[in-house]
């Protein structure tokens, strides 16, 4: 956040003016983000300012190590010249041969076998936290998040609006998030679908108010996956098809 500019008052809704592009601290990737917003009781929509933070400085390469001293190299002993013998002296005897010892055979450990390697889990592939729901700017924050610790790390705005809600895309995913106070409709999720059918690409459906029956009907004949927005933050799934998308996450490959 950037405490010094103030927050303005969001008078009109532009597709633009929700989404913000902010840079990663730690890597500098772009990405886009909603735009982070206060809700007033007394209905008041306050947008808050976002400071542009730079990345994290590259660690300096090291520089050339100093050449070490030479160490000189040791001088051998000159060899000392046999000392005359004595004329009585006695030879020396011989000395007796040490008897070998066998030395015992060690046995060589054995090498490890190699383990197998683990299979690759499936399930939510990042920590998620859900964000507590307000406003509608906040539903979408919540599916934002939640998308990505199914492993949809780049969810973005779609490129087509929907005839309602609020549209979000992914790697090989169509999204529609819901915000209205009514249920949504048996339209809301055949348009869903057929604009999946078009890219070619899955779809998902989350709504805050729920599904009609006619719309869960269908969209359990679609395969389309329908989660239902909990005020908490924590999408809940309706649908088979939402519950193995639960538990499986995003598609490999």
């Amino acid at each position: 956040m950037n405490p010094r500019a103030a927050p303005t008052a969001v008078t009109r809704r532009s597709w633009d003016d929700d989404w913000v592009t902010v840079r990663c601290a730690c890597c500098g990737r772009r990405g886009e983000w909603p735009y982070p917003e206060l809700g007033c009781p007394c209905g008041t929509v306050l947008r808050i300012p976002v400071a542009e933070t730079p990345a994290a400085p590259q660690p300096k390469a090291a520089g050339p190590k100093a050449p070490e001293p030479e160490t000189p190299e040791p001088i051998a002993p000159e060899p000392k010249a046999p000392r005359p013998k004595a004329p009585n002296a006695k030879a020396p005897e011989p000395e007796a041969p040490n008897p070998k010892v066998p030395h015992p055979k060690v046995p060589r450990p054995k090498a490890p076998h190699p383990k197998a390697p683990a299979p690759e889990r499936a399930g939510r592939r990042g920590a998620y936290e859900p964000v507590e729901i307000r406003t509608a700017r906040d539903a979408v924050t919540a599916t934002v998040l939640y998308l990505r610790a199914l492993g949809y790390g780049d969810v973005r705005r779609a490129d087509q609006r929907p005839p309602s809600g609020i549209g979000l895309a992914a790697r090989g995913l169509v999204v529609l998030v819901d915000a209205g106070a009514r249920p949504a409709s048996l339209r809301d999720v055949e348009c869903l679908w057929l604009t999946a059918m078009t890219e070619p690409a899955d779809c998902v459906c989350f709504s805050l108010a729920g599904y009609a029956d006619d719309a869960r009907e269908r969209a359990d004949g679609l395969g389309v996956p329908l989660f239902l927005l909990a005020r908490s933050g924590a999408p809940r799934p309706v649908n088979d098809p939402a519950r193995a998308l639960d538990a499986s996450g995003a598609r490999r490959g």
